[in-house]
């Protein structure tokens, strides 16, 4: 019963290292580039809780409304922390969150 127990406790404490951050990295399809947006860059390098974004920004993929730049640059979806002040601004440099290759690829730019 103790090993079993122990066993369960390690498969638990090791397997979680290994589990992608609030569900990983997220392609939002976009005319202008598609954007990436990265759960472990937000979650651990900005060290922000699930319950800062969830539910109050987003919901979650299933009910995500999507919004447009002039939105955001008036504090919607991602412009609510990207305003310049918390974080990098939405406004002007487009390539921090759009990929110019995803764009090409798909024949767009």
């Amino acid at each position: 019963m103790r090993m079993t127990i122990a066993a369960v406790l390690i498969l638990l404490t090791g397997g979680a290292s290994y589990a992608a951050v609030g569900g990983g990295d997220l392609t939002m399809k976009n005319e202008g580039g598609d954007v990436i947006f990265s759960h472990e860059a937000h979650v651990k390098a900005a060290v922000l809780g699930c319950q800062e974004c969830h539910p109050k920004i987003f919901l979650n993929t299933k009910n995500h409304v999507a919004v447009t730049m002039e939105q955001m640059e008036a504090g919607k979806s991602c412009g609510s922390c990207h305003d310049g002040t918390k974080a990098f601004s939405v406004k002007g440099d487009c390539e921090k969150c759009h990929s110019q290759e995803s764009a090409k690829e798909g024949g767009r730019q």
